[in-house]
């Protein structure tokens, strides 16, 4: 019934809204890009970006994200303005109060309806707020896709479906806008500076890491605890990467110290350890001198596909369809154990009960060894 009310009156504000929307230019000289999104949703924006700047080289071209998202797109030569809003329900920080999302909305309207632009796409495609911001900006034309919440404040709503990758949804909004499909896969940036790439040299050395043999990155953490794996056998995989002459770094986030370190002490010989002392550019950089990242569904997976390595990722409870890495696919592999509930999407905790998540479980370090001797055959 709340759902119900809901789309009710957000059809109701979207019809009144189109009373008083101004007409489009054509072709429009300033585009909106919104996307609230934290790491991995944003780096898998990147190709619909690169999209836009090929196709329409001289359209000023602004991203509004969230903060935790500017150093995501730092260096991107496909984006004219960055601005920021700490779009309600995606800060991660305490709940606000009833009404205070809504004072965020009509600040942020505000803002934009000072800027002037001629359209905006809403890169996500539930994203009813960002549509509603769009719409009473004045921006003549929304486009987005045809979610229920979302419609009623869109010029233009694209065909749905929750089976389809979110990159490729971006391109498709892309190529509504500009009229041109891409020509061929459009691959991700990555943010990735000249000084980033020094640090990343610097701290491999530092480390005592020679060019030979090759390295491996192992990122464990993910930002939803029913998408883990478990420790022990990160553990088992590792040990065995090292037989096989691998050297492994192990990554993680500033909350992820304990987990990283648990699987650093099983492993026969000390890895190298980096957990939240580099930023987002030198996290990449270090990915990019790596021949494998092995980690769970997580942004940094998506980072490290965007730095070009190959990745090989565990996915359970999160959806591969939508979220899978972007790339080839002989070059990005998922592995799923195909329980019949996953995708569930529920990443906080299994829905059934069980701790650690069954489908995250039910995959063996076996299957995920014999992947790695597919994808990296000369070096196993």
């Amino acid at each position: 019934m709340r759902q119900h009310l809901r789309r009710t009156l957000l059809r109701v504000v979207g019809a009144l809204l189109r009373f008083v929307a101004p007409h489009a230019s054509a072709p429009p000289r300033r585009v909106l890009i919104i996307k609230p999104d934290h790491l991995g949703d944003v780096l898998l924006l990147t190709p619909a970006l690169r999209l836009l700047r090929e196709t329409w080289p001289h359209v000023h071209v602004t991203l509004l994200i969230g903060p935790w998202s500017t150093p995501t797109v730092a260096h991107n030569p496909d984006i004219d303005t960055v601005l920021t809003c700490p779009f309600p329900g995606f800060t991660r920080a305490t709940k606000p109060g009833v009404f205070q999302p809504y004072m965020v909305l009509l600040k942020l309207a505000l803002l934009l309806r000072a800027g002037r632009y001629d359209a905006a796409v809403i890169a996500r495609d539930d994203h009813w707020w960002g549509a509603l911001a769009a719409a009473l900006a004045g921006i003549p034309e929304r486009l987005g896709f045809a979610v229920p919440e979302t419609a009623p404040f869109l010029t233009r709503a694209l065909p749905h479906s929750f089976a389809t990758h979110v990159a490729a949804q971006s391109l498709a909004l892309v190529q509504a806008l500009t009229g041109q499909a891409p020509p061929q896969r459009v691959a991700m940036r990555a943010p990735i500076s000249a000084a980033d790439q020094v640090w990343a040299k610097a701290w491999l050395q530092h480390g005592g890491v020679a060019p030979q043999p090759p390295l491996v990155a192992l990122h464990p953490g993910a930002g939803g605890p029913a998408k883990l794996w478990l420790p022990e056998r990160w553990i088992e995989v590792g040990t065995a990467l090292q037989q096989r002459g691998f050297q492994l770094v192990l990554t993680g986030g500033p909350q992820e110290g304990t987990l990283v370190e648990r699987i650093a002490q099983g492993l026969p010989q000390r890895p190298l350890v980096m957990v939240g002392e580099a930023t987002i550019g030198q996290l990449a950089a270090l990915y990019s001198r790596c021949v494998l990242v092995l980690g769970v569904d997580s942004g940094p997976l998506h980072l490290a596909a965007a730095a070009g390595v190959t990745t090989l990722a565990l996915f359970g409870p999160g959806d591969h369809r939508r979220f899978g890495p972007w790339g080839a696919p002989d070059r990005h592999v998922v592995l799923r154990s195909g329980l019949w509930c996953s995708p569930c999407g529920v990443l906080e905790a299994c829905p059934r009960g069980t701790a650690p998540s069954e489908c995250m479980t039910l995959l063996t370090p076996a299957q995920l060894l014999a992947a790695v001797d597919q994808l990296l055959p000369a070096a196993s």
